[in-house]
């Protein structure tokens, strides 16, 4: 990929650019708990979206996009989201904050490239803003730390994309480290490295290549009910100022009288905190069979409480939750629609993928793809 998007920058622009790479990702347990200032459990994969970039002496920006055979420009003045969201709203968004801390912003000559899968769960768009922030950091020599890049990554999703993602996506690019999954704090943005020992299994990601139009919509609706249960439990409460603070005998008292929606979305996100938790201790023990295990009760949860699968995801579920050699499975990402990630016994995978793809096409007339996902270090320079 270096050697491709270099020829292709060469061509479009002339000259030697810095190039960038910087991972998708994939989450172990604790989904939708980032927004409500829970824990996650993300690592960096082997797919990632790549910069090739230099500085303009002028005020334009220019973007290509090589996979999509697009291309975009802007003046650093009119910088702002364009349309729906596009590609070129994560990078631009990323360029954003730079001008928005007071950093004179130059003009640049970008292409991008990606190899993680659009759509996935992947959090393909992350990878790209996290990849622009860095390289953009590193050529205007701001020094900026990781962490603050994270955020600033966040905030383009949240300006540019308009989606009021939490802090994983972009966090785990950035932040990866290979052979290790990351204990998040998403109140305190503590970390710490937990190893992920993963002899003798694969990390196999499904696609049910849909995504659902409510998907971003629903994603934003679920952070109001959220808001909402916290809201009602803070009329009592004072001490409550998130889903993580809250138990689940405040959800009886509080929650469930005034709304049995907001209640189930409530309950699901402090039982997933719990399972984190847990599941943590289990890496540390080395006890995957505990954490698979944990991992069909998210996907039971994102179900039937939070209520951000389809019919699809399920399926795929269902079709490997009695196979042994599936150690733990869920639906990964935002919901309705992207990948499953499965943990499988290294042997089996062949077999297992020989079973669940024709029953998958033939239930869904829908092409079934699969992915075999390492973890991989974060955002890095490779040239």
């Amino acid at each position: 990929m270096k050697e491709k998007i270099q020829r292709v920058f060469a061509s479009q622009f002339g000259g030697i650019p810095l190039i960038v790479r910087s991972p998708g990702r994939i989450n172990i347990i604790g989904e939708h708990t980032d927004y409500n200032n829970g824990f996650v459990l993300p690592s960096a994969i082997d797919k990632a979206a790549y910069i090739a970039i230099s500085l303009r002496d002028d005020d334009e920006i220019h973007l290509v996009a090589h996979d999509l055979n697009e291309t975009f420009s802007i003046k650093i003045n009119n910088l702002k989201p364009i349309g729906d969201v596009s590609w070129p709203n994560f990078m631009l968004g990323a360029a954003a904050q730079f001008s928005k801390r007071g950093i004179p912003l130059k003009g640049f000559n970008a292409v991008i490239m990606s190899d993680v899968p659009i759509g996935a769960g992947l959090s393909s768009s992350a990878a790209i803003e996290c990849a622009t922030t860095f390289a953009l950091n590193e050529l205007l020599q701001t020094k900026i730390d990781r962490v603050e890049m994270v955020k600033m990554a966040q905030k383009a999703e949240h300006e540019y994309a308009g989606v009021m993602c939490g802090i994983m996506d972009q966090f785990a690019s950035m932040m990866g480290k290979k052979n290790h999954v990351i204990k998040l704090d998403c109140n305190s943005m503590a970390y710490e490295y937990v190893p992920f020992n993963l002899e003798g299994i694969k990390i196999l990601l499904l696609n049910t290549n849909v995504k659902h139009s409510l998907a971003s919509s629903e994603y934003n609706t679920r952070r109001k009910e959220c808001e909402q249960g916290v809201a009602w439990i803070k009329e009592h409460e004072s001490m409550v100022s998130s889903l993580r603070d809250v138990s689940i005998s405040m959800l009886d008292k509080y929650v469930l009288p005034k709304g049995e929606v907001v209640y189930k979305r409530c309950r699901f996100i402090v039982e997933e905190i719990g399972r984190l938790q847990m599941g943590c201790e289990d890496l540390q023990r080395g006890d995957m069979q505990s954490l698979g295990k944990k991992m069909f009760a998210t996907h039971e949860g994102l179900s039937n409480q939070y209520e951000v699968s389809c019919k699809e995801l399920d399926l795929l579920i269902g079709l490997v939750k009695e196979n042994e050699n599936v150690i733990g499975a869920r639906m990964m990402g935002g919901g309705f629609g992207g990948c499953t990630i499965n943990l499988v016994k290294e042997e089996a995978i062949e077999s297992l993928i020989a079973k669940v793809q024709p029953a998958y096409e033939t239930a869904m007339n829908l092409p079934l793809t699969y992915y075999i996902a390492s973890i991989e270090n974060g955002t890095e320079i490779i040239l």
